[in-house]
C-alpha cells in the first residue's frame, strides 16, 4: 500500500511511519516535506522524501495522510500568527484535493485521512460531545477547524475521514512537553477553574486509530482521535502529578495565562468534553481508555 504523507516529521507523522515501519506493516511511504535534509535526519532510509507535490501522480497511492500545519501553540496567536497557521493547513489541503480530484477517479478513490482538532467544537457548555455536535462559540480554533475540514471534504475522487484530535500524550515531544517541567519541580497544579474538560488520546492509540481508518476506508466523515474517558484540567493535572510522585500544589489563575498566552489562552482555559463516539461504534478498541495508565506510560520513558 503507498501512502503519501504531510506533516511526517511532526509527532503524529513520524510516529505513525516509525511504528508502521517498525510492525512490518506493508506500507511505502512517501513524505512531502518543506525541510528535506530535517526530514531525512528524522525518517527512515527506506522513506521516499519529496519536496514539490507536483512530484507525484495522485492515483499512484492508495492513502494519502495529510497532516501538515504550523504548530499551534508554538508562538502567541498575533494576527500574523493566525494567518500563518490558516494558511499552512488549508492552503496544502486545497493543492491536495485538487491533485485529487484532477488525478484520481471515482471507479479507484483514494483514502483521504486529514488533520483537524476538538477546537472546531469551540468553547462548550457541560455535557458530552459527540462528532454531531456543533460549534457553541465561533472562535479562532473552530474558524481554523471548520475551514480546513470543508476543503478536505472537497475532494471528490476520495474516501475523506477527518482527524479531530484532542491533546496528544507522548514521550517524545507534543503538549505535554510543555506542561512536564513545572510538575517535575513540583510546581505543577490546576489552570484556571481546573473545571474545563481535556480531551486527550496516548500516542500509540492515535497511531493504532489512522492505521484503523486506513484498513477501513467505508468509514467516512469526522472522528473524535481523543480517549473514551476526558477528564477536566484539575483531575489532569492531579493524575500527572501523581504520576510523577509530586505535589499538585500551585494552581495557575486565568488572568496570569492571558497576560502571558493571549488569546491562545482559550485552548488551555476552555475545554470539550469529547469521546470519540464514531471509532468505538467502528469497532476500534482502544488501548489506553483512562488516563493514569496512558500517563504511567509515558512518564515512566
Amino acid at each position: 500500500m503507498k501512502i503519501l504523507v504531510t506533516g511526517g516529521t511532526g509527532l503524529i507523522g513520524r510516529t505513525f511511519i516509525e511504528s508502521s515501519l517498525a510492525s512490518g506493516a506493508e506500507y511505502e511511504f512517501t513524505v512531502l516535506t518543506r525541510d528535506v535534509s530535517k526530514a531525512k535526519q528524522n525518517l527512515k532510509d527506506e522513506v521516499s522524501i519529496i519536496d514539490n507535490l507536483a512530484q507525484v501522480n495522485m492515483a499512484n497511492f492508495d492513502v494519502a495522510l495529510n497532516l501538515a500545519g504550523e504548530p499551534i501553540v508554538n508562538k502567541r496567536w498575533t494576527q500574523q500568527q493566525k494567518r500563518t497557521l490558516c494558511q499552512s493547513r488549508w492552503q496544502l489541503t486545497e493543492q491536495l484535493v485538487n491533485k485529487i480530484n484532477r488525478e484520481c477517479n471515482a471507479d479507484n478513490p483514494i483514502r483521504f485521512i486529514s488533520g483537524s482538532a476538538v477546537g472546531i467544537y469551540g468553547r462548550q457548555p457541560k455535557g458530552l460531545i459527540t462528532e454531531t455536535h456543533s460549534p457553541h462559540f465561533p472562535e479562532f480554533s473552530h474558524t481554523l477547524c471548520q475551514r480546513w475540514e470543508d476543503i478536505a471534504l472537497q475532494a471528490k475522487h476520495a474516501n475523506v475521514a477527518l482527524l479531530r484530535t484532542g491533546i496528544v500524550l507522548s514521550h517524545s515531544g507534543g503538549a505535554l512537553d510543555k506542561m512536564l517541567l513545572p510538575f517535575k519541580l513540583g510546581l505543577g497544579g490546576k489552570i484556571a477553574s481546573g473545571e474545563q474538560f481535556m480531551p486527550w488520546i496516548h500516542i500509540d492509540d492515535m497511531v493504532a486509530g489512522i492505521q484503523f481508518l486506513i484498513e477501513h476506508p467505508v468509514l467516512n466523515g469526522p472522528f473524535n482521535f481523543t480517549a473514551p474517558h476526558p477528564v477536566t484540567n484539575a483531575e489532569f493535572a492531579k493524575t500527572l502529578a501523581k504520576s510523577l510522585n509530586r505535589p499538585c500544589l500551585f494552581p495557575v489563575p486565568e488572568f496570569v495565562l492571558r497576560l502571558i498566552m493571549g488569546e491562545m489562552a482559550d485552548l488551555l482555559v476552555y475545554g470539550q468534553n469529547a469521546i470519540p463516539e464514531n471509532l468505538v461504534k467502528a469497532g476500534f478498541n482502544f488501548k489506553y481508555e483512562t488516563l493514569k495508565p496512558a500517563l504511567d506510560e509515558v512518564v515512566s520513558h
